[in-house]
């Protein structure tokens, strides 16, 4: 019998906070998944990438920012069962080079500012609790797993 060890795509996620304590959402659009909907930048790992450098080349990529690495604070890890099992790491920054800005317009019909208090209620389900969990100081959770 073959060993069969688990293996989970790692996705990465920007908690990006301004001056004023707002977090930045930007909502969906054909993606295939929580299109209309808003969402932290993230992306997903690739071969042979450190975290913090899929979160250097996503908030290049997504919002057209540079980020140094000792910048991001890691706030929150989610094992996500869906898609059979994700790991969604999560990181904060209040320091970053450039200007805000919508670089991949065909995925992202939006960007905007939001108190982490009061979320806008069209926003991805899994996003929503990782943002309350980070809100509450709270650095693991998981979503989409049956807990019967």
């Amino acid at each position: 019998m073959e060993d069969a060890k688990y293996r989970s795509l790692v996705g990465v996620h920007l908690v990006l906070i301004d001056e004023r304590g707002r977090v930045l959402l930007g909502r969906r659009v054909n993606t295939g998944f929580g299109d209309g909907l808003f969402h932290v930048p993230a992306g997903h790992l690739e071969a042979g990438e450190s975290v913090i450098d899929g979160l250097i080349r996503e908030a290049n990529e997504e919002i057209g920012i540079e980020i140094p690495c000792e910048a991001f604070e890691f706030v929150h890890v989610m094992h996500s069962g869906a898609k059979d099992g994700r790991v969604q790491m999560f990181f904060r920054t209040r320091h970053w080079n450039g200007h805000v800005t919508n670089r991949e317009p065909d995925k992202c019909s939006e960007l905007r500012w939001f108190d982490p208090q009061n979320l806008p209620t069209d926003i991805v389900d899994y996003c929503r609790q990782a943002l309350a969990a980070i809100t509450a100081g709270e650095a693991f959770s998981l979503y989409g797993w049956d807990e019967s």
